[in-house]
Order: structure tokens, then sequence, then C-alpha cells
């Protein structure tokens, strides 16, 4: 049967959810789906991700500025492994390495990029402990996290742009985190327009070099193609940027395009992006008109085009996954998730083939 850990925003994030919710395969129609309830009692878990070895689940409490880790003990619960680890102010995203060792924080609210160390069950490793491996890392003179930060803390981005002409003050929004192929690791920073790419170091991070996307682009999330390309979604020029890695491993941009020919700044806001398994389609979903965007890559994966838009059957769609041949949508504002139909030939969104009311749905995670 199918089912997903539905995110969600609780009453503190101005949403309904009570914690990881359930969503699994109606029994009198097996390509819908049902809401079957909360089965954690935590505020606001509004990204998910997976452990890549055990039964472990962890989850940003934006609200709360924390990152908790769940274990699973039935075939569709959850328990609390640990208590929450401090991370930082609005933390929304959350990527555990493929090693399963830590998992990065990145978070919206203070800019915070943040490593979490993971021990042999899963659990997060407290922030005292954290910040004994620093010590130990600046001993070996690796460098250590910002002063005040929690241990494992990447250096504060800057503004690239601070010293133009414009009065307007920017904030640092780190938002997403995706581990690259070599090793590294890309975050976006929406407030600075930048990708910065970081090396594991110690228990820490240490910053190898950034990616300066133009003003006011607002890079949001990310895709890691089969290729080896890199490509970010743009919250506030409704683009998608393609970098790549030199011979040298600095990555640059190599193409961009809009996420859809008639997609309008200023009122469309892009969300996520995510990718056919084969790589061949990428979609993004566009708060606004409340549109799905597909787009063909083409070549070596270092271009793309636009080839459909649809109706999401939401309101402001703030995450969708391809499954199983199908596009599942988040609508955060309508309490509701739908199921869409793709043309494999040409990767279009066909319609609309199933709706459910949930609970201020934020985030999709199938269960392993």
């Amino acid at each position: 049967m199918t089912r997903f850990w539905l995110g969600g925003y609780g009453p503190a994030m101005d949403g309904t959810a009570d914690g990881i919710g359930l969503l699994a395969g109606a029994e009198s129609a097996p390509t819908a789906l049902e809401y079957r309830g909360a089965v954690t009692e935590t505020p606001s878990p509004s990204w998910l991700a997976q452990h890549p070895t055990l039964d472990v689940v962890y989850a940003a409490l934006e609200g709360d500025a924390a990152v908790q880790a769940f274990a699973r003990t039935g075939e569709s619960s959850l328990a609390p492994l640990g208590e929450p680890v401090e991370a930082g102010q609005y933390v929304c995203h959350v990527a555990v390495a493929p090693s399963g060792a830590y998992l990065i924080a990145s978070c919206y609210g203070d800019g915070r990029v943040v490593r979490i160390g993971l021990d042999g069950a899963g659990r997060p490793i407290p922030d005292a402990a954290n910040r004994a491996a620093e010590l130990r890392a600046a001993l070996l003179g690796e460098p250590g996290p910002e002063t005040g930060a929690p241990a494992g803390t990447g250096a504060a981005a800057s503004d690239p742009y601070a010293a133009s002409d414009s009065a307007e003050e920017r904030v640092s929004h780190a938002h997403a985190a995706a581990f690259l192929p070599d090793g590294r690791i890309a975050t976006t920073d929406l407030g600075f327009d930048l990708v910065r790419i970081w090396r594991p170091s110690g228990a820490g991070l240490a910053l190898d070099h950034e990616v300066v996307l133009p003003r006011g682009t607002g890079p949001r999330h990310m895709v890691v193609h089969p290729s080896g390309h890199l490509h970010v979604v743009t919250e506030y020029s409704c683009e998608v940027f393609t970098l790549a890695a030199g011979p040298d491993g600095t990555w640059s941009v190599v193409s961009s395009t809009l996420s859809s020919p008639i997609a309008v700044v200023g009122a469309d806001f892009p969300a996520e992006l995510a990718r056919t398994r084969d790589g061949h389609f990428l979609y993004t979903a566009l708060r606004g008109s409340n549109t799905i965007a597909a787009l063909r890559v083409r070549g070596a994966g270092e271009s793309l085009e636009s080839v459909a838009l649809a109706d999401a059957g939401v309101d402001w769609p703030r995450h969708h996954l391809v499954h199983e041949g199908k596009l599942l949508v988040a609508g955060q504002r309508s309490d509701s998730i739908t199921l869409l139909d793709l043309d494999e030939r040409t990767g279009a969104p066909l319609g609309i083939r199933h709706e459910a009311q949930t609970p201020t749905p934020t985030h999709f995670l199938p269960v392993r």
C-alpha cells in the first residue's frame, strides 16, 4: 500500500496540523489517498527527511528552531528518538548525509546552515557533544562555528551586493541543502542570492566557494541531476538555473530558463523542484497562479525547456514529488493534496486524478 509521512504547519505557524501525519492508499480505490491522522504530537514539522539506512525520520520544527528524530515503531507509527536539538530560527529544511553520520539543517530566519551529528542509532547528538568535537577540530586547525551559533554552524553568509547603490536592507535566508556526487554540500541562501558549496570538516562545515546568482533571484530549492548538474529554482525571479562543476571543482552557472513562459514575477513564487527518476523532466509549482510547470532536460543535463503548464488543483502548492508516474501536490492554504497524472512521453501533467483534505500540508516523505 502506498503511504507517505506528511509534514505540516501547526497553530503557531498559522496551520492546523497536530504533528507528522500519515497519508495512505484507500482500500476501495488504490490510486486514491486518505489522510489517516497525526502519528506524532509535534509542533509544525514542516520538512521531513529519512535516514539512509535506519528506520528514523527527522523533522524540522520550524516554529521551535529545532530538529527532532523519530523512530519507526510499527507499520504506521513513529516515536520520538531523543529530545529536539537546537538548529536555528525558522529551520525549514533538513537533509541527511548519505553516510548517515550527520544532517544539514537550513534556517530561513537567521540564515544558519547547521551540521548536526547523528549517533549509531540515528539520534541527533546534543550541542555539548558537538561542541567538544568542534574543539577537537579547532586543535587540528580546522575552522569552527561562528560565535554564539550551535556547534557545526557554517560561516555566516555575506551579501555579495552589499556595496550596490540600493538602500534596501537584505537578510540572509538559508533554505535548502543538497549532497553533491563528490561529497561536498550545496546550500541555497534565498536572501543573498547565493548557492554556497561546503566541505565537511571535523564536526562542522568549511566553506569551499560561492556561486553568486543575479540580484533578486532568490534561490530556494535544488535537484541534483543524474548527469551531475545542479538545478536551482528561484522564488523571486521564477527561473531555474543550471550549475555545473568545472575541471577544478568550481561550480558556475551554465544556463537559466523561466520556470514557465507565463509566470508573473512578483505574483508567482516557485516552491519545490522535483524530477522524474530518469531525470528527463523537472517540475516546479508556482504559488500564486497555483500551477505546475513541467520542464524537459536537454543535452547532457545542461539546459532546460518549458513543455507544459497545468492547474495544481490546490491553493499555494508548497511541495510536490513524482511518485510512480504521478505527481503528488501539497496545498498549504487549501488544506488539501492532489494527485496528478503525468504523460510519460511528454512529461505534461494530464489532469487531477484525486484530491483529499489534509491539515495544512507542507511536505511529503514516502514511508520506506
